[in-house]
C-alpha cells in the first residue's frame, strides 16, 4: 500500500486544480454545443433575414449561447484567466452572443386563466 507523503494542503490544492480544469472543460463543451446549435439553425434557415415567426426560436438560441459564454468566462476568470479575447477568437463567438453574455432570460408570462 503506497502512502502519499505530500502535505495535506498540497493534496487539496491538486484536487482543487483538477476540479477547476474539469469545470472549464464541461463549460467549454457547453459553449461549443450552444454555438453549434445556433450555427445549425442559421444554416437551416439561410435567408438574408430570419422570418418573424422564427425570431423567438433564434433569439432563444442566442440567449442560451450567451449564458454558456458567461458561465465559461466567469469560471475562467475565477481560475485567474482574465483575458476573454482568446475565447471569442477560438470559439468564433458572434458579436450578438457576446452582447447577450450575462443577461438573464426574460421571465415567462403566466398562463392566462
Amino acid at each position: 500500500m503506497s502512502r502519499d507523503l505530500r502535505p495535506p494542503v498540497d493534496i487539496l490544492h491538486y484536487e482543487i486544480v483538477q476540479e477547476q480544469a474539469s469545470a472549464l472543460g464541461r463549460l467549454g463543451r457547453t459553449l461549443e454545443q450552444a454555438l453549434a446549435q445556433l450555427r445549425e439553425f442559421d444554416a437551416a434557415h439561410a435567408l438574408p433575414e430570419t422570418p418573424a415567426a422564427m425570431q423567438p426560436e433564434r433569439r432563444k438560441l442566442v440567449m442560451e449561447a450567451g449564458q454558456a459564454l458567461w458561465m465559461f468566462v466567469v469560471q475562467r476568470e475565477a481560475t485567474g484567466l482574465r483575458d476573454s479575447r482568446h475565447i471569442m477568437r477560438t470559439y468564433d463567438v458572434p458579436a450578438e452572443v457576446q452582447r447577450c453574455m450575462g443577461l438573464a432570460p426574460a421571465p415567462s408570462k403566466p398562463a392566462s386563466t
